[in-house]
């Protein structure tokens, strides 16, 4: 189904497919846990940004690859291309529409040791998984 989401000033909007009953993950690294970030990995095809390109502002940090993108105007980070699946999108379950979830599973990543994890997130981001 399509998920309708955006930024808290509604500048930035885009939707995602997923199903109703959603798989988000939880990391408790640096940047993820300062900013209540709960991820809903998909492949760069379920992924579209209707508007509000022009708002959108990139951090990088470490290794810079994670392209962490941010409303310029209200600071809310909607999603982002993650390091560890650069072929997708990291959406911010939180800033879905709640009216088409069911249900979400939440399944902790140990994102203060990436590195040794990081692996088993690639799949996600892949047409199919």
């Amino acid at each position: 189904m399509v998920h309708a989401g955006a930024c808290h000033c509604h500048r930035v909007r885009f939707e995602v497919d997923a199903p109703a009953r959603i798989q988000a993950i939880r990391c408790n690294c640096s940047i993820c846990t300062m900013s209540g970030f709960l991820h809903l990995i998909v492949p760069a095809s379920r992924f579209r940004l209707l508007a509000g390109a022009e708002y959108l502002t990139t951090y990088t940090f470490n290794t810079r690859s994670a392209k962490h993108t941010f409303c310029k105007v209200c600071g809310i980070k909607p999603f982002y291309v993650p390091r560890s699946n650069p072929d997708g999108y990291s959406v911010n379950l939180n800033c879905l529409d709640p009216s088409g979830i069911e249900n979400i599973d939440i399944e902790e990543f140990d994102g203060r040791h990436w590195e040794e994890g990081a692996e088993a997130l690639a799949p996600l981001s892949r047409d199919g998984s």
